[in-house]
C-alpha cells in the first residue's frame, strides 16, 4: 500500500510534455495532503496542486512541496489521462476509475472544482448542512466534505474531504489548503 500512496503522490505530481492545451477559466492553487487507512495500515502524503478548469476540460497538477510537478492529470471529453515522470501515460474513463486503477482507490478529481467553491456538483444527488446559509458540508458521491475555514470574502479556504473504507478499498483523507479564491 506504501507503494501505492508514493505512486498516488508522483502520480499527482510529474512534469511532461503535454499538447496545447485550453486556456484556463478558473484555476485554484494551494497545498494537499491525503491519508490512506486500511486496517493497521495508514500512509500519507503532502505536497501543492493547482486546479485549473475550462470548459470541457479539467487539469491538476500536483507538486512536492517545494514546487516540483511530480504528475498532471487531465480530463476531457475523450476520458481522463495521467502523466508523470515516473508515470507512463495512462489512460481511463474518468479521473475516479483512473485513480482507482493507479492507486487501488479513487480520489474525487470530479468534485474538486465545485467543492472547492463551497457548493456540491451540478445534477449529482447531494445532502448539504445546513439548509439555507453558507453551506458547512457536502456529502456527495460516498464523500464527505467539510468547509473548515473561509477567506475573508467568505469563499472556502480549508477543506476536508473524507470517504470511508469501502470494499478492500482504504478509507481516504484528502485536505486542501487553498491560496487564494478562484482566479478567471
Amino acid at each position: 500500500m506504501r507503494l501505492a500512496l508514493a505512486a498516488a503522490a508522483a502520480f499527482l505530481l510529474a512534469a511532461c510534455a503535454t499538447a496545447p492545451r485550453p486556456t484556463a477559466e478558473q484555476s485554484w492553487a494551494g497545498r494537499f495532503s491525503v491519508t490512506a487507512t486500511l486496517g493497521d495500515w495508514r500512509d500519507s502524503v503532502s505536497g501543492r496542486f493547482l486546479l485549473e478548469r475550462s470548459p470541457g476540460f479539467l487539469a491538476l497538477d500536483l507538486s512536492t512541496p517545494v514546487g516540483g510537478t511530480v504528475a498532471r492529470i487531465e480530463i476531457d471529453a475523450a476520458g481522463a489521462r495521467a502523466r508523470g515522470v515516473q508515470i507512463a501515460e495512462t489512460r481511463g474513463p474518468d479521473a475516479e476509475a483512473l485513480t482507482q486503477q493507479l492507486l487501488g482507490f479513487g480520489l474525487p478529481v470530479r468534485g474538486l472544482p465545485d467543492w472547492i467553491e463551497g457548493r456540491p456538483m451540478p445534477d449529482r444527488i447531494a445532502t448539504i448542512e445546513p439548509q439555507g446559509g453558507p453551506i458547512e458540508r457536502i456529502e456527495q458521491d460516498g464523500w464527505r466534505i467539510s468547509i473548515l475555514e473561509r477567506s475573508a470574502t467568505g469563499t472556502p479556504r480549508r477543506l476536508l474531504m473524507e470517504r470511508a473504507e469501502l470494499d478492500g478499498a482504504p478509507a481516504v483523507k484528502l485536505q486542501l489548503v487553498l491560496d487564494a479564491p478562484a482566479a478567471p
